[in-house]
């Protein structure tokens, strides 16, 4: 059994067929993923519908700019809802920078701070900012609450530094490309104990499925990728990450 612990379900298309499949290929729990008040409400009816899918609330950095009085009410009221079990997708991203650096850092800040006040974790996306990143999360205590950096694209070192703060560390179809030998490097070496597998669908599809829509499905290509750099079963592999995302999400 498989759990892909990061999909954006409510933003794929044919969505029946696409939970088919990922029962057919043994995926039996999904985080589904929100990024604004929106596709919260939407994942929660999802997750409401499905006993094997589970929802998160949160804004995502694209999109930090709306944050207002009136949304982090609403993320601390989706919080409760006994569904919703990780805060976010949150984060920094200076990449695109849609949102201006501050902006983005004090939506990230209320989004720890309220996953301090409902005991839950923080699933973070960072990109081109990681030092900053860092550094916020040392400042807020962060390691107070547990948490996930999602699709990590770093090398070892940089990973050892969210480790270091007691963050999992979680891999997406990014692993399976040829040219993320550093990643792949880090996947092998990463502790079992903090090693998460996702798809990100609809985005980033693994290898044999790059340039097509994502899904959840997919993530055995994941799986299958680090089971062969860490020198493991494909079995194994599956049962430490799905121990690992029952763990962090309490599912």
């Amino acid at each position: 059994m498989l759990i892909d612990s990061h999909a954006h379900l409510v933003s794929l298309e044919n969505l029946p067929e696409v939970l088919q499949r990922a029962q057919e290929n043994n995926i039996n729990k999904i985080v589904s993923i929100s990024s604004d008040i929106p596709s919260t409400e939407a994942t929660i009816s999802l997750a409401e519908e499905y006993d094997y899918i589970f929802a998160t609330t949160g804004v995502h950095p694209h999109s930090a700019d709306q944050m207002s009085e009136e949304v982090l009410i609403g993320i601390d009221h989706f919080a409760e809802n006994d569904k919703v079990v990780a805060i976010g997708e949150t984060g920094l991203d200076y990449f695109y920078m849609n949102s201006e650096k501050e902006v983005q850092i004090d939506s990230f800040t209320e989004h720890i701070r309220l996953g301090k006040k409902h005991n839950l974790p923080i699933i973070i996306h960072v990109r081109n900012a990681d030092q900053d990143m860092i550094e916020i999360l040392t400042k807020e205590s962060a390691a107070d609450t547990p948490g996930v950096i999602h699709c990590f694209t770093g090398d070892y070192d940089t990973a050892k530094k969210y480790l270091d703060l007691g963050y999992y560390i979680s891999f997406s179809g990014i692993v399976t490309y040829k040219r993320s030998e550093e990643l792949r490097e880090a996947a092998k070496k990463i502790p079992k104990d903090k090693i998460l597998i996702e798809t990100d669908s609809p985005y980033l599809a693994p290898v044999p499925h790059r340039g097509k829509p994502n899904e959840p499905s997919y993530v055995k290509h994941v799986a299958e990728t680090i089971s062969d750099v860490r020198g493991i079963s494909f079995d194994e592999i599956a049962e430490i990450t799905k121990a690992n995302a029952e763990k962090l999400f309490r599912i």
